[in-house]
């Protein structure tokens, strides 16, 4: 398979990951990007974008919970101008959100993953997750599955509407604007929360994975009791994950939904971590990149997804899951001064400021786990090696003094 674009040879090995994912490890098409001091070093794309048509420099494609990364970082642009206040209540800013029990809950745990809110218990209507509207209100009416602050689970599918209502209530805009007109048209991203119709004819649809031989627990769960978070979760949505081929359809692209919906490429995530990536680049001050970095929730058990996980407030924190069984064994093997976010069958963009990194890698061929997946991590690998930082022990990655 062809890999086109350009890479510095200090990344050379890079290059060498992402045409061994190609040949060698099931990827179809991608594209991946490594930015080091605001200058990128690698910006490659290869493969089939769908049959029959190749993986270009503007192809674009669905990056699932990448897109927690763009939802977060809008809310912490209003706290950095002093307009939000993450240890606030919620209900400062969304009266409506207090029904229930939730009085309580402060804009952090929203980022946290804290909420208790990680699905809905009455059933959705068909394209219910396509009604903003709907979805803030019936959260807003919901009683939380945990005391909020107490817990952490991952709030899939939940995060984008909990969090960008804060962001709509309190700057006037919906998410999708807000993100437009404050991050990707200021730094001239290819990045979008609510695709244009006239851009649909680039996106790579996406491949979804083979069914494992053996499930992450999350699945199991969801398979063997119905009124399970994770059956809940994954089956009152409206239709968006349980109608195969959904989140392909148009509607889905144009809506804007902020946990799982954006759509860009591997230079359009490693072009939003790039400003953070050099101390906040007039997107948030030093003293708020100092709040977004580190780890704020983290256990051994997540209560949704039941494998350990770590986030700061709106990112994924780095997690070595390898001592777990197989299904479950994926994870995020960065340094711990990392923070970013995965997406759903292996895309991944973050940025690592005293690396001066910013990286993004989207594929259409998704793998089985909840992590970076291997082809993604074998890209993460190279670019730390080409850095000079070593792993511990084979896991996570640290720079040597």
């Amino acid at each position: 398979m062809t890999v086109q674009g350009a890479c510095d040879p200090r990344f050379a090995t890079v290059a060498e990951e992402f045409e061994r994912n190609l040949t060698k490890r099931g990827e179809v098409g991608a594209s991946v990007c490594v930015v080091v001091d605001g200058e990128t070093v690698v910006d490659l794309w290869g493969g089939d974008a769908a049959p029959g048509l190749p993986w270009l420099h503007d192809t674009i494609g669905h990056v699932w919970s990448c897109t927690k990364g763009a939802t977060a970082l809008c809310a912490h642009m209003l706290a950095s101008r002093g307009e939000l206040d993450l240890d606030a209540p919620v209900v400062r800013h969304w009266p409506e959100y207090g029904a229930r029990g939730k009085d309580g809950t402060l804009v952090r745990h929203l980022l946290t993953h804290q909420a208790g809110l990680p699905a809905l218990r009455e059933p959705l209507p068909s394209g219910g997750f396509y009604d903003w509207k709907l979805m803030a209100d019936r959260l807003a009416g919901e009683e939380p599955f945990w005391e909020p602050g107490t817990r952490h689970g991952y709030h899939a599918l939940t995060f984008g509407f909990l969090v960008g209502e804060v962001v709509r209530r309190v700057s006037g805009r919906s998410l999708g604007a807000f993100f437009r007109e404050e991050v990707a048209e200021p730094l001239g991203l290819d990045f979008w929360l609510g695709l244009p119709e006239e851009q649909e004819g680039r996106v790579a649809p996406t491949i979804p994975a083979e069914p494992p031989a053996r499930l992450p627990s999350f699945y199991a769960a969801a398979f063997a009791d119905p009124a399970s978070i994770p059956a809940l979760l994954l089956g009152n949505d409206g239709g968006y994950m349980t109608t195969p081929g959904e989140s392909d359809t148009r509607t889905a692209h144009a809506a804007e939904f902020g946990a799982v919906g954006a759509v860009t490429n591997a230079r359009g995530l490693a072009g939003m971590y790039r400003p953070l990536s050099l101390g906040g680049g007039g997107l948030v001050t030093e003293e708020q990149l100092a709040i977004m970095s580190p780890a704020q929730s983290a256990s051994s058990v997540d209560a949704v997804l039941l494998v350990p996980t770590r986030f700061s407030l709106g990112f994924m924190k780095a997690v070595d899951n390898r001592h777990l069984p197989a299904a479950d064994s994926e994870g995020a093997l960065l340094t711990e001064t990392a923070f970013g976010h995965a997406g759903m069958g292996g895309s991944v963009g973050f940025c690592d400021p005293p690396a001066r990194l910013a990286f993004g890698y989207t594929m259409n061929r998704q793998g089985t786990g909840l992590g970076i997946n291997p082809r993604g991590q074998a890209l993460v690998d190279a670019v730390y090696r080409s850095l000079g930082h070593r792993r511990a022990r084979g896991g996570l990655w640290y720079r040597p003094t």
